[in-house]
């Protein structure tokens, strides 16, 4: 397994960044590239990736920053060009757009995915327009919670106006790219960690559609929600990415932090990125940075190996709401990573609309929210 990386600025021109491994373009057979929305739809770059590495399945995921092995937040768009050596790699795409019900998108999945020796499925979604949590429940049950599933939805900076994905094109609205992953040769480990802290108590969701909430126990959850912020209360729905919920749908389930999306005046009610089932426990939340920072560092040491001299990927998919609470000390959650792991893991990835991660107690996948994701992935030597 070898990598390299690139950069990509405003003009297309293509810089190299890493190729500790002095990989050679014909033998890449998946390239990851991650840019600005409006970067990509202005520089469409697909036409001079697909010339560089004529052999690889290239994907596309527009992002609210997009994550360098140099552990910066890039301008540009940044690309990570993968020769798997012993490991065989699919793809396939649905446009929700065409055809908006999951459950066909999950059949499809299967279909075209599903084998014996599957190992795991990268998923890269559209970020505006899909239910994560619908979608996640309907790759579960496609995969029998057999196969682990990790990834993210897309990103659009601060903007929050339309996503764009592209499999073997450039990037457009609508798409969801799944990638699968075969054979015994190639290893996966998986991370998530919040480090946001709870106030206030526990209580219990008493009317709720999907991601909309509308009563917490006897009170309308926005009234209660702006009780709690006191002074932040002026500043919604801006305000609401530094008070996450953490949800609680039964006693066996692990807590997931859920992200405001947006607030109804009328109705009093609030709409999450991940549904909040009827009859679950929530508790507020806060951001303290140096927890913050201190949880990415503890996802990175969960699945740190013994050996250091293995090559491996290092994917990172991180919140905006991180992004944005975090402000000039983002880089600092890279930078934990990078200390932990070592010079021997190239690090990729993106800040999302959504989180997707097997957690400890589910092994196919769940959505998260306001969390740094870790999937490192390395080849039998």
């Amino acid at each position: 397994m070898k990598f390299k990386q690139l950069i990509i600025d405003k003009l297309n021109n293509q810089k190299i960044i890493a190729n500790s491994h002095s990989l050679e373009s014909k033998d890449v057979n998946l390239v990851l590239a991650f840019g600005q929305r409006t970067l990509l739809e202005e520089t469409l770059p697909y036409q001079k990736l697909n010339e560089r590495y004529p052999n690889a399945d290239i994907v596309m995921c527009s992002s609210s920053g997009q994550i360098s092995n140099s552990c910066n937040i890039e301008s540009d768009i940044v690309v990570t060009a993968i020769s798997f050596e012993k490991t065989k790699v699919k793809t396939t795409q649905i446009d929700i757009l065409l055809n908006s019900d999951l459950n066909d998108l999950g059949k499809k999945i299967k279909n075209d995915l599903s084998s014996e020796d599957l190992k795991s499925i990268l998923i890269l979604s559209e970020g505006s327009l899909v239910n994560g949590t619908e979608l996640i429940n309907e790759l579960i049950a496609q995969t029998n919670k057999s196969i682990p599933i990790f990834g993210g939805l897309a990103g659009d900076e601060y903007n929050f106006e339309k996503t764009i994905v592209g499999l073997n094109a450039d990037a457009t609205p609508g798409k969801i790219v799944a990638i699968g992953f075969y054979g015994n040769n190639i290893h996966f480990d998986y991370a998530s960690e919040g480090g946001w802290g709870d106030f206030g108590p526990e209580r219990e969701v008493t009317s709720s559609e999907k991601n909309v909430l509308y009563k917490i126990g006897d009170r309308f959850a926005l009234d209660l929600y702006k009780e709690y912020l006191g002074k932040y209360a002026e500043e919604l729905p801006g305000s609401s990415l530094y008070f996450p919920l953490s949800m609680k749908e039964n006693a066996e389930t692990a807590t997931v932090v859920r992200t405001i999306l947006a607030i109804n005046e009328e109705n009093k009610s609030m709409t999450f990125a991940g549904n909040i089932p009827q009859g679950s426990m929530v508790r507020l939340m806060k951001g303290n940075i140096d927890k913050l920072i201190d949880a990415a560092s503890t996802a990175a040491y969960k699945i740190k190996k013994k050996s250091t001299d293995r090559n491996q990927l290092a994917l990172l998919v991180s919140c905006v709401g991180r992004r944005i609470v975090l402000g000039e000390r983002i880089e600092e959650e890279l930078e934990v990573i990078r200390d932990v792991f070592g010079e021997n893991t190239l690090l990729c990835g993106f800040y999302s609309y959504g989180e997707i991660s097997p957690t400890l107690k589910n092994v196919a996948c769940e959505l998260h929210n306001q969390t740094m994701t870790i999937t490192t992935m390395y080849e039998d030597e």
